[in-house]
């Protein structure tokens, strides 16, 4: 029996609900739109075009297959049926009410009502008789895990499970606040900022390269506690407290107080905005900001360190990829940090993909972790990699193994990387030897590996492996003579 998609519906879009709607979507979901904005289809397809580019790139297991996109002129419609409905119409109070009103009396009565507010309270949201939470994303939405939850527990709890399910990470407030936990940090920094810029400190410009030269990078994997406790040397956190704890009675910034929000002020932030990023449309800084997000959690997930944890073990949750007559090792979109100044994938990632089928082989056949940490593990002594076709950032990237010789120590592996289209990108040949890892001799594998190895190679055995063996420059078939 086919699983029923889970089905989102997105009330308002732009670039929050967009991101909303693709969050959702690219994680297998069927997706309804409702937004009476006639230009809505198209700003939120330039969303999802930045979310099909970047989203997959996090992962190296494929996401699953997009869920059903579809556009409603009637709220009733879009909600009907729905798992989730999330409202993300323009902060205003007496609007959010009208629309989380009707909502609420449309929507399944199982279905979690979220509201992207990112500064009202619950209690003000459902003042009118409405039974939202608030369920605040961060831009963009189909990056950024996390999602702050305020409201009643058990649709909390119940949202906290689906939004896991989506790779996201939703932390549940303790009580209700005015700007929930984030944009109240967010908000101090912002105003002393004006400050700095109003009293001719320092430019838009100079204030973000403070940020992300400096402490912006530090947060992004630990965030402001830990980060100080590290500042405290040995001693910990008690000294760094009594040691900064003064600076905090001296007039080092004006959070007490706001800059006149005039025409002046506006203009002159403006404008150092201009020339600080005008020379690129706003659609480029979401491609450069993309990708830059992207590299970043990657190189966090690899230590499972703050949002690389949340990816890590989203990935972990994601279904494997279906065999045939061979195990599928990789099943993947190629990250823009794939490739090279030519466009398409540099040789050393085919050569990284190929290395990523070798480990999952490895953990299908026994040689896992496990294996590895009690001593024993294979040891790459050769490879030949034929480069067949380009492919691509955005390229869907499918690897299959061949085992080819699976006796005594070798295990001599036939990789094949497939493009999304069926295109046969490259073969990658590898040769292994089995070792003791702790006299750094070879040796022969051990039980269940042998075993599972063994069988392997029989039933590859009567597969074909095109041009098995060849050394470099050698030609695919015999040259023929010209007459």
């Amino acid at each position: 029996m086919t699983e029923v998609n889970r089905k989102a519906a997105i009330i308002g879009g732009g670039v929050i609900g967009g991101g909303w709607a693709a969050r959702f979507l690219l994680n297998g979901w069927d997706v309804a739109i409702f937004d009476p904005d006639p230009q809505a289809e198209r700003k939120i397809g330039e969303v999802l075009s930045n979310a099909r580019r970047a989203l997959p790139a996090l992962y190296d297991r494929a996401l699953p297959p997009e869920g059903r996109l579809s556009w409603h002129d009637d709220m009733a419609d879009a909600v009907a049926d729905a798992d989730w409905v999330q409202e993300s119409v323009p902060e205003t109070l007496a609007l959010k009410h009208k629309v989380l009103g009707r909502l609420s009396a449309l929507a399944p009565a199982h279905a979690v009502i979220g509201s992207s507010t990112s500064g009202f309270k619950p209690s003000e949201l459902n003042a009118e008789g409405a039974r939202a939470i608030v369920a605040h994303p961060f831009n963009p939405v189909y990056l950024l895990p996390l999602i702050e939850l305020v409201g009643d527990p058990e649709t909390c709890a119940r949202a906290s499970g689906l939004l896991r399910d989506v790779g996201c990470h939703p932390l549940t407030l303790r009580k209700e606040i005015d700007a929930h936990i984030a944009d109240r940090l967010l908000e101090a920094v912002w105003r002393e900022s004006l400050w700095l810029v109003k009293d001719g400190i320092a430019t838009t410009e100079e204030i973000d390269e403070a940020i992300r030269m400096g402490f912006g990078i530090r947060w992004a994997q630990m965030g402001l506690f830990e980060t100080y406790r590290i500042a405290g040397g040995e001693a910990g956190m008690k000294h760094f407290m009594s040691q900064f704890g003064p600076a905090l009675s001296w007039p080092w910034t004006k959070l007490m107080d706001v800059p006149e929000f005039n025409d002046e002020l506006v203009d002159l932030i403006a404008s150092q905005s201009d020339a600080q990023s005008g020379h690129m449309s706003i659609r480029e800084l979401e491609r450069l900001r993309d990708d830059n997000i992207v590299g970043m959690l990657r190189a966090l997930r690899r230590t499972k360190t703050g949002a690389g944890g949340v990816i890590a073990a989203h990935e972990a949750a994601l279904p494997a990829p279906a065999a045939g007559d061979l195990p599928v090792t990789g099943d993947r979109q190629v990250p823009t940090s794939w490739t090279d100044y030519n466009g398409h994938m540099n040789d050393a990632d085919y050569l990284r993909a190929a290395s990523d089928a070798t480990d999952r082989f490895m953990e299908m056949i026994g040689a896992d972790a496990d294996y590895i940490a009690a001593g024993r593990s294979y040891f790459t002594v050769e490879t030949h990699t034929r480069y067949l076709a380009e492919v691509h950032a955005g390229d869907r990237l499918r690897t299959t193994t061949q085992v080819i010789d699976g006796t005594g120590k070798r295990m001599h592996l036939f990789h094949r990387l497939v493009r999304g289209d069926g295109t046969l990108a490259a073969t990658v040949e590898v040769m292994l030897l089995h070792m003791n890892l702790a006299t750094r001799a070879t040796c022969d594998p051990e039980g269940i590996v042998a075993e599972r190895l063994s069988r392997m190679a029989a039933a590859h055995a009567d597969l074909p492996a095109e041009d098995i063996g060849r050394h470099v420059g050698q030609r695919s078939k015999p040259a023929v003579e010209p007459a």
